[in-house]
């Protein structure tokens, strides 16, 4: 009687342990399939963050180009130069040389 329980016992444990044993794999399978799903998000999201950084970025040297610019257009001699070469205005007493 003694050995039956044993057998028993023993039969119990080593169930439990494949049930444990089990939920273990089940467990890491999972966990390992969360992580590579956030890794793949977190790359993603890099990848965003890059772009928009870099869009940023052009934005800001854009925005410091054209500071200059507006600080140039007060210049009154700046503004002659312009009208000079883009409209084909001159200075009285010049006299305008067309070129070929």
């Amino acid at each position: 009687m003694a050995t039956a329980a044993a057998n028993k016992t023993a039969s119990a444990a080593k169930r439990r342990y494949k049930l444990w044993m089990m939920f273990i794999v089940l467990f890491m399978g999972w966990a390992g399939y969360t992580l590579f799903g956030q890794m793949q998000q977190q790359k993603a999201t890099y990848s965003k963050l890059t772009t928009v950084e870099s869009g940023i970025e052009e934005t800001r040297a854009e925005t410091e180009r054209l500071k200059r610019e507006i600080e140039r257009l007060n210049d009154p001699e700046y503004i002659s130069q312009i009208a000079t070469k883009q409209q084909g205005m001159v200075k009285e007493g010049e006299q305008q040389i067309f070129s070929d």
